[in-house]
């Protein structure tokens, strides 16, 4: 089931970012502003956002196995769409599909993963899956090799019939499991299916969902900050070409996140055996990683050293991605995980879009790199912070 869900996270990043790489294509075959261009990514992260929360209420309420089946199936029709788009409201639309399809698939895979591994294999198969997403990244970075190749439509139609037919395996492979507390609980004492409001009051009710929410959104502001602007910092710093300064900005961390994933969730597992806290613990321990080596890239003249900070610094900071869920499970109602996963998902991506464009901002009033990389750094730390004083509603 990990496997089955591992190629399609690959696909959920590879399918919604593809667009970004083979820009000169698009705009060739579609005109449009640079504006226009930037609102391929912004409707989707907006639309993507708003219906986070909805679409894990419905893993919440309904077969997760099939929900996570049918939004495969939409957003690779979505995808597949997107070749035969010949103006740019057609591109848009397809773009809006995409997010529609894609809403409801992270909260609901991840419950789902949650439900067939309940004791000390949840992180680890957690973070297996957010591996796949890291895959469809650099799956996604060969758009542009593949439009010089074939042109812009062969990508999205390839990955989008990839989809299709992993979806049809999907049909016949992909079952859910019983669910903790709601379908395997003793006659008498299960729990009711959710209800869309009082989920959200649960949830919003609880001190603990809320720090996690406020830690997710802050970890979402230092990473998008660092992703979004550390190319750049490189290029002026160390004076390397703009294709050279992006790998070396991204890759080396890319890279070790994969690592840092398998790690991490095996660690915090691991350790779950002698303490509960251990799922958040391990993620602390790597934000107290991260935040130094944050400082350190950005403050040094030597390329090496930058790049081990990148590396060191995208292995500990992937603790957290393979621990979220995880700590979920252990924070709310189980009847409300996808729930608690979709508000946080929303949450990260609007204070992404946001911190990108408040970056740019503070560029344009010539505020330095390494003072925004500094923030950055802090605010990791203050997400370690938030995260100590989350406290277990239960053991699982």
């Amino acid at each position: 089931m990990v496997i089955l869900l591992w190629f399609a996270a690959a696909l959920v990043y590879a399918d919604r970012t593809v667009a970004i790489t083979m820009r000169q294509s698009l705009v060739a075959a579609i005109p449009m502003t640079e504006a226009q261009f930037g609102l391929i990514t912004s409707v989707f992260l907006v639309v993507y956002a708003v219906l986070s929360p909805l679409g894990g209420f419905l893993a919440d309420r309904y077969s997760r196995s099939r929900l996570v089946t049918a939004c495969l199936l939409l957003w690779s029709v979505a995808t597949w769409l997107t070749a035969y788009a010949t103006t740019f409201p057609e591109l848009l639309a397809t773009r809006v599909l995409l997010a529609i399809g894609q809403a409801a698939y992270l909260p609901a895979s991840l419950a789902l993963i949650a439900d067939y591994h309940r004791g000390t294999t949840r992180s680890l198969a957690t973070g297996i899956n957010m591996v796949g997403i890291m895959a469809g990244t650099i799956l996604a970075s060969t758009g542009g090799w593949i439009a010089d190749w074939r042109g812009w439509t062969f990508a999205f139609s390839a990955f989008g019939l990839a989809g299709v037919a992993l979806g049809v395996v999907f049909l016949f492979k992909l079952r859910a499991a019983p669910r903790e507390g709601v379908d395997d609980a003793p006659p008498g004492h299960a729990l009711d299916r959710p209800s869309f409001l009082p989920a959200l009051a649960s949830l919003f009710s609880s001190g603990s969902f809320l720090l996690a929410l406020a830690f997710w959104g802050l970890l979402g502001l230092s990473g998008w900050a660092i992703l979004g602007w550390m190319p750049t910092f490189v290029q002026e710093h160390f004076h390397l070409g703009q294709g050279a300064s992006g790998f070396t900005a991204l890759s080396y961390g890319r890279g070790a996140a994969i690592v840092g994933l398998v790690f991490g969730g095996a660690w915090s597992d691991r350790w779950s055996r002698t303490n509960p806290r251990s799922r958040i613990l391990v993620p602390i321990i790597g934000l107290c990683i991260q935040a130094p080596v944050v400082l350190l890239s950005v403050h040094t003249d030597y390329l090496g050293v930058a790049i081990g900070a990148f590396a060191i610094g995208g292995l500990a900071g992937n603790f957290a991605n393979s621990n979220m869920m995880p700590i979920i499970c252990e924070v709310v109602d189980p009847r409300y995980r996808s729930t608690a996963y979709g508000v946080l998902n929303a949450f990260s991506c609007l204070v992404g879009a946001f911190t990108i464009y408040v970056a740019g901002a503070l560029r344009d009033h010539q505020v330095p790199l390494t003072w925004i990389f500094g923030f950055a750094a802090g605010s990791l730390l203050a997400c370690a912070g938030l995260l100590y004083f989350v406290r277990l509603r239960q053991t699982v």
